[in-house]
């Protein structure tokens, strides 16, 4: 059994998701026996946690016309983390699978028309998605944090740390762009209504350019045949997904209009700038031009492609010396 509570009702679903019904906790008292009724409840505590002050925290917030779907885990330092192009929660693996997870006490959330989070049909602007990850983090009780930002994440981060820079102690901007002068990352916009299979090849070919080199590719086509099941599988899995198309419509028109690069200048926090020789979607002199952009930065690269961070055992334990300021 499945429950969560928002706006003062309980939201109740079988495990395999058969029905989902929506009743008030006093209706729920009445109609259920005692075991039933505390096993909901137990429920329902077990995704509670309290913020510093005590505060009750639920997986879901209000913030502006949105409802928020967010996870806290961890213990240590601050985190938050801000995801890549229509990733959110449901899919796996999430951030708290990653060598970060041990280190830090992290903060994620589905953003604006992603996963749980609604999604509203209106435009959207990296500024909304800012604004939004500045409300998150009012909501849970966080004065400030470490903030990692990964693609259109690191896009995010950016400008919450450009328009808030009271939040962010320490930033990791990992294969993303700046857009404008220093240059936007590959346009997704124009892929989308390629059939699956050729969105699938064309995804995987500029995430690592590699694959696009008749070398690489003739001596890992089983490697190339498995990665193209594993993305059409994904695609699957999202396809049922309510407002699934107007969310990532929405975010794909915000990440084409992305322009910070006039502005990275202003920024006066440690900044670790890292991404892969062959990603091909935020390609290596866009993140040199960040690094030019941004006094005192760090910028390093990694033989990999976009997905550098799960494909280089070395990116994350960079990443974890940078936000503990134990860099070399």
């Amino acid at each position: 059994m499945v429950c969560k509570s928002l706006k003062r009702r309980i939201y109740v679903s079988t495990q395999d998701d058969s029905f989902v019904q929506c009743v008030s906790p006093i209706t729920l008292r009445e109609e259920l026996n005692e075991d039933a009724y505390l096993e909901i409840l137990r429920s329902l505590l077990s995704q509670f946690r309290r913020n510093s002050s005590g505060k009750i925290l639920m997986p879901f917030v209000s913030i502006y016309n949105l409802q928020m779907y967010y996870e806290i885990r961890g213990t240590g330092q601050h985190l938050l983390c801000i995801s890549g192009t229509g990733v959110h929660l449901q899919r796996s693996p999430t951030i708290f699978d990653s060598p970060l997870a041990p280190h830090f006490e992290i903060l994620t959330y589905d953003q604006r028309g992603l996963g749980q989070t609604s999604k509203p049909d209106i435009p959207y602007t990296i500024a909304d998605y800012a604004a939004d990850a500045d409300s998150l983090l009012n909501a849970v009780g966080w004065e400030n944090a470490h903030v990692i930002g990964i693609s259109f994440g690191g896009m995010v981060a950016q400008e919450l740390a450009l328009r808030y820079p009271h939040r962010v102690k320490r930033l990791v901007l990992a294969c993303t762009s700046s857009g404008g002068a220093g240059g936007s990352s590959y346009p997704l916009h124009e892929l989308v209504n390629l059939p699956s299979e050729e969105l699938a090849h064309r995804q995987i070919t500029i995430a690592d350019t590699r694959w696009q080199e008749e070398a690489w590719l003739s001596s890992r086509t089983t490697q190339f045949q498995e990665l193209v099941k594993l993305t059409l599988a994904v695609f699957q899995a999202s396809a049922d997904e309510p407002s699934r198309e107007v969310g990532r419509r929405r975010q794909l028109e915000a990440r084409a209009a992305h322009d910070t690069y006039n502005r990275l200048s202003q920024l006066r926090i440690p900044v670790y700038i890292c991404g892969g020789h062959h990603d091909g979607i935020s390609p290596p002199a866009n993140l040199e031009a960040m690094h030019k952009q941004i006094p005192g930065s760090y910028l390093e690269f990694f033989k990999s492609g976009h997905g550098f961070l799960y494909q280089d055992p070395q990116a994350f334990k960079r990443v974890i010396a940078f936000l503990q300021n134990k860099f070399e």
